[in-house]
Formats: structure tokens, C-alpha cells, sequence
């Protein structure tokens, strides 16, 4: 992977940011630095970015304001703004969906806006919705994650996609990525792999903020790049965990109810790819994990493995929803004590490998699932020959910093 001609041209062309003014200290957060959302400075611009167009948001539940108005509810309200549709993604707009599921085709009883599906539609399909709406500029504000599978990014990538075929211009306001924007970690999706859980070759955890994200779509994926606007954060830095933002965190998924959750959520998701219970249905999604017949001993071997930052408790709990429901399963919880040596996607493979090694009654999904949150086969045909985690992580590190490269041209943030 490499920093391509159509890369450059894409950051310093395609890709208009709003430029970021000095922060303001009018609030006191994260060591007395004031993080604005790119929605927070579009409002104080009076949106004038968005001044006689016809406006359509691709949003859901996050796409909040510090004292956690919508910001569908306060541009509705606004006359400064044309607003004529709003794009739900996965979980849908207002959220009512679990995973896998969206809420379809209907008017907003809060604004009476027309609501539009994007879940599961790109290309061709996506940018015909678009035409329809009536819309010319789309503006993109949800938060993410962190992690390649989470969906959101996707939605992002295939909007831009959509949006470029059918002629609209592009706007994304930037949120911070819960997780730090330190650095680039965990395998590299193999193309033959691309789902929607990873439609292009990102590292599991990207790093990036998602106006970071639609820069290295827009030059390194996109066939042709769509006219792209990013609105910035200012007073964010790239150590900062989400309690330093002084934001409110609102679950962007049903199962993502914390920033803990999405801490580790870009290694302990692997679990969605075997038989145990990567935690839902239980109050610790994600750090919670289990199945039936486990017992103290995976604890144990996990908390031998002096992985740094991170230490595992035994643990006992009972799946109200999904895998092992009304079951009370054997497990572990993790708990991170030093967020910043904590790694959440080589923690991953650790836990996959010592599960295996305690339990005998480990499987991987049979679709192979694993797989695709993974990007290739690599890890599961590693951990089946008997690879240690280290072995396991060092197998991706050639293409992980060719990945790093080419990200770091696209970085928006100190």
C-alpha cells in the first residue's frame, strides 16, 4: 500500500477542511483545553457551509450536542438550515434496532422528516435514495469506535460512494475516536475479504478520527473522490481518551453502552467469531466472556501471560439475549488498569489462544466468521497450528506498517 498520486491530490483538493481556530478555554476539559465537535463549529459559523442548500444528515442516536440535543432537532429548528432528509444507519436513526437490523423507510414523528435506510445499501442503489431525497449536500455526524468492524465507517465510505454517483457534495463533522488516535494496530484487511464489516485495507484499529477516515477513503478507495468537507474538532489531541472531551457518551450501538466497551471492544469482538459469548446480554458487553463448561482456569492463564495494562478476573454471568441466553456461563471479566500500555487487539488473540488451550469444548463460528472480522485467514489457521499470541501479532506487523504510512498522510490532528 502506498501514498498514491491520486492520494495527495485527494488530501489537499478534494478534501476542503474548515479551517481550526485557536481553542477556546470557555470549558474546562481534558487539562483545560476546550474540544469542540465539527458540529459544534459549523453551528458557531452559522452553517454558512450549508447556506442555500438542500440538507440531508446521516446520523443515529450520537449525533448529539454537549447538553445532548439532536442535531437533526436543532437544525430542524434553525432557519439558517434546509433540511429535508435524514439517512439512518445500522440500529437506525433514532436507535430502536439491534444488531443486524435498522428501522426502514418512515417520517420522524419529532420533525416529520422523511427517514431513509442506508443499512446494507451502496453503489447505484444508495445514490438513487439520495436523488430521491431532494438532497444536494450530505452531512455525516455519528461516532464511532474505533475498530474496522464497527459499521459506521462503512456507512461513511459507502455514503461517499453513493454520494459521488449521484452528483452531491459531502460534509463530515468530525467527533473524537473514543479510543486515542495514538497509532494504527492489529491485522490489515486482505481485499478478498472485504464485507461490509471491512470494505477496504484499514488496520482492526484504525486510530483515526472518522473526517480522517473520509480523507483516506477519498484518496486511497473511492474509484473517483467525492467533493468532500470536513468540519474539524479543535482542542482535541491524539492521547486523548473520550473523558477527556467532556462529551456526553451515548451509546452508539446497543451493545457499545460505554467508552470502556469500546476500549476493548476492537480485540474482544473476535469473540463474535467463536462459540463462547463475547457478552451480550450482560451488562459488560465485550468485557465480559464465556461460555458453558469454563471454568477459573482461563482467568488464570490469561492473567499468567503478564499482558500489559490489563489484568482478568474469573467470572460468572447470564446472557439475557444472543449466545447461551438464560444460561449462566463460566468466563472472565477484563479490567483495564492502565489504558494507555493496554493493547485491546493483541489482548484479543491472547484471550482466543488460552481459550483454546483451557477449554476443550472451543470452536470457531462455522461460517469461519472469525475470518472476516479478522480480514484473512491468517489468525485462525495460526492459532489451529498452535502459534502463540506473540507469534500471531508479529505475522502482520510488514503489512501493518505499510498501513501506517499511508495513514499518516492523512492525519488532521497533533
Amino acid at each position: 500500500m502506498r501514498l498514491s498520486r491520486r492520494g495527495l491530490l485527494a488530501a489537499t483538493a478534494a478534501a476542503v477542511a474548515l479551517p481550526a481556530p485557536a481553542a477556546s478555554a470557555a470549558t474546562a476539559t481534558g487539562g483545560g483545553r476546550h474540544i469542540r465537535t465539527g458540529f459544534e463549529r459549523l453551528e458557531a459559523d452559522g452553517y454558512a457551509s450549508l447556506d442555500g442548500r438542500q440538507v440531508g444528515v446521516v446520523t443515529n442516536p450520537t449525533g448529539v450536542t454537549r447538553d445532548v440535543r439532536h442535531i437533526v432537532d436543532v437544525m430542524h429548528a434553525d432557519p439558517r438550515v434546509n433540511l429535508v432528509a435524514v439517512f439512518g444507519p445500522e440500529h437506525g436513526f433514532r436507535g430502536t434496532a439491534q444488531a443486524g437490523g435498522s428501522e426502514g423507510r418512515y417520517d420522524d414523528p419529532a420533525t416529520g422528516l422523511p427517514v431513509y435506510d442506508t443499512y446494507l445499501k451502496s453503489g447505484k442503489a444508495l445514490a438513487d435514495i439520495f436523488t430521491a431525497s431532494g438532497v444536494d449536500t450530505i452531512v455525516f455526524d455519528i461516532q464511532d469506535a474505533g475498530a474496522r468492524f464497527y459499521t459506521y465507517i462503512w456507512t461513511l465510505y459507502d455514503c461517499m460512494e453513493a454520494a459521488q454517483l449521484a452528483g452531491k457534495r459531502f460534509v463530515v463533522l468530525d467527533r473524537p475516536n473514543p479510543v486515542t488516535g495514538r497509532s494504527a494496530e492489529g491485522p490489515v484487511l486482505h481485499k478478498e475479504f472485504a464485507t461490509f464489516v471491512g470494505r477496504q485495507p484499514i488496520s482492526q484499529a484504525h486510530g483515526m478520527t472518522v473526517a480522517e477516515l473520509a480523507r483516506l477513503f477519498n484518496g486511497e478507495f473511492l474509484a473517483a473522490p467525492v467533493a468532500l468537507e470536513t468540519v474539524l474538532m479543535t482542542g482535541w489531541k491524539r492521547s486523548d481518551f473520550f473523558d477527556a472531551s467532556g462529551l456526553p457518551w451515548v451509546p452508539p450501538s446497543p451493545n457499545m453502552p460505554t467508552p470502556d466497551t469500546a476500549l476493548v471492544y476492537s480485540g474482544t469482538c473476535l469473540f463474535e467469531g467463536t462459540n463462547l459469548s463475547e457478552g451480550r446480554g450482560s451488562t459488560r458487553p465485550f468485557e465480559l466472556l464465556g461460555a458453558e463448561g469454563i471454568d477459573g482456569r482461563w482467568a488464570a492463564e490469561a492473567e499468567g501471560l503478564d499482558l500489559p495494562g490489563v489484568h482478568f478476573r474469573e467470572a460468572y454471568f447470564a446472557p439475557t439475549f444472543s449466545k447461551f441466553q438464560g444460561k449462566t456461563v463460566g468466563g472472565l471479566q477484563i479490567h483495564v488498569h492502565d489504558r494507555t500500555a493496554y493493547d485491546p487487539v493483541r489482548t484479543g488473540v491472547a484471550l482466543l489462544v488460552t481459550a483454546k488451550k483451557v477449554w476443550s469444548g472451543f470452536a470457531w463460528r462455522p461460517d469461519n466468521w472469525i475470518d472476516t472480522l479478522t480480514g484473512s485467514t491468517r489468525v485462525r489457521t495460526m492459532i489451529d497450528a498452535g502459534a502463540t499470541a506473540d507469534e500471531v501479532v508479529a505475522a502482520w506487523q510488514d503489512e501493518l506498517a505499510a498501513f501506517r504510512r499511508v495513514r499518516k498522510g492523512y492525519l488532521l490532528y497533533r
